[in-house]
């Protein structure tokens, strides 16, 4: 799985950072995915963990150094995904395999043909069903069409893979008993859901 961080303006600045000139990649392991329903873990490693509502594609075939044309008619699907994250770890660690790619960081809900209009996508992120994220696929730095192309000029995506297309702002710091949903929304309404319940490691 390939995520992108800091794609939206205003997340880049709450977490203190400059919009990247180019999208920011980093890798999530397999082992971090959970489902809709099963629990998020605060591993004991980390005092700050905080969720991060995001926009999924998931590719239909092999891309490899295609243009944006290319890319978007190899999108099959989108998903609703949070990437949880370990702030504390991000920061002291200077990169960022184990702050989001810890066992549990990783829901991701059931995914639903992409739209034609994936200019029309929207991500809504709630916790204790209070909303804290909200924004829409226009909003972010690198475009959809523009992620897919330039990821693959450097890893070849393959049919199954999923790229997440970075977070709003509005992450919050997570405790146990919390409950975090994720939901995607294109033109037509509610398109993928991931909702999961917070609790506390040992």
């Amino acid at each position: 799985m390939v995520f992108v961080g800091r794609n939206y303006v205003e997340h880049a600045r709450e977490m203190g950072n400059d919009v990247p000139k180019q999208p920011m990649l980093f890798l999530k392991p397999p082992s971090s995915i959970i489902r809709d329903g099963e629990s998020i873990v605060l591993h004991t490693v980390s005092s700050h963990i905080e969720q991060e509502g995001e926009i999924g594609l998931v590719l239909g075939g092999r891309l490899h150094k295609a243009n944006e044309a290319e890319a978007i008619a190899v999108l099959s699907h989108v998903v609703a995904i949070n990437d949880v994250s370990a702030r504390d770890l991000q920061k002291s660690d200077g990169q960022w395999a184990r702050a989001k790619g810890m066992d549990t960081f990783c829901p991701i809900g059931t995914p639903a043909p992409a739209p034609a209009d994936l200019t029309a996508l929207s991500i809504v992120t709630t916790v204790n069903g209070v909303e804290c994220q909200r924004a829409k696929s226009t909003d972010m730095v690198f475009s959809i069409p523009t992620l897919l192309a330039y990821i693959s000029q450097y890893i070849t995506l393959q049919a199954g893979d999923i790229v997440a297309t970075g977070t709003p702002a509005g992450t919050k710091k997570l405790a146990p008993g919390d409950v975090v949903t994720v939901e995607l929304f294109g033109s037509t309404g509610l398109l993928s859901r991931v909702s999961n319940p917070v609790v506390a490691g040992t």
